[in-house]
């Protein structure tokens, strides 16, 4: 298994090159010659592994245990997550182009920011309550996200939400 040192190298690396123009071309050139976007990131990582000393396919088959090996490395799994996604985000940029994919991170971060302000208000509207049943209300929320396995719309409640959790209590 690769050590923890040599993952974080493998993922700034990775996240250092993917943002050079001439890898962004790469991965576009050959996703409009009809080739997977992700098998020129793999083959990228592979390049790194093989500047770090480290046989790319032995290096490859270590990403894919990184969770087990590393579950309980906080700082680690969060790289691990960044380095995953930064692959995803490389690889949608090559097959949208760079306007399309300046689009969509616009319209991401539009919904970001309008979920963002849905929070803020749900949590000032809690701010009216009790200690008691403030507790209540994120009691619901916990139940509510967990059953929605985390999804991001489970960590909001409508102010009729709210109202009926603490109605309920009383």
């Amino acid at each position: 298994m690769l050590t923890r040192e040599e993952l974080i190298h493998l993922f700034d690396r990775f996240s250092d090159l993917t943002s050079h123009p001439d890898v962004k071309k790469r991965i576009a050139d050959a996703v409009n010659d009809n080739q997977e976007a992700v098998a020129v990131t793999t083959a990228i990582q592979g390049e790194i592994l093989m500047e770090m000393g480290v046989d790319p396919a032995y290096g490859l088959a270590c990403l894919g245990k990184v969770n087990m090996e590393y579950e309980n490395d906080q700082d680690l799994m969060v790289r691990f997550y960044g380095f995953v996604a930064k692959e995803e985000m490389a690889c949608e940029e090559a097959e949208l182009g760079p306007d399309e994919y300046s689009k969509r991170l616009q319209m991401q971060e539009n919904l970001h920011q309008q979920f963002l302000l849905q929070q803020l208000e749900m949590l000032k509207h809690m701010r009216n309550y009790g200690v008691e049943d403030q507790s209540a209300i994120l009691e619901k929320l916990q139940q509510q996200m967990e059953k929605e396995e985390f999804e991001s719309e489970a960590s909001l409640l409508s102010v009729e939400e709210i109202q009926n959790i603490v109605q309920n209590r009383a």
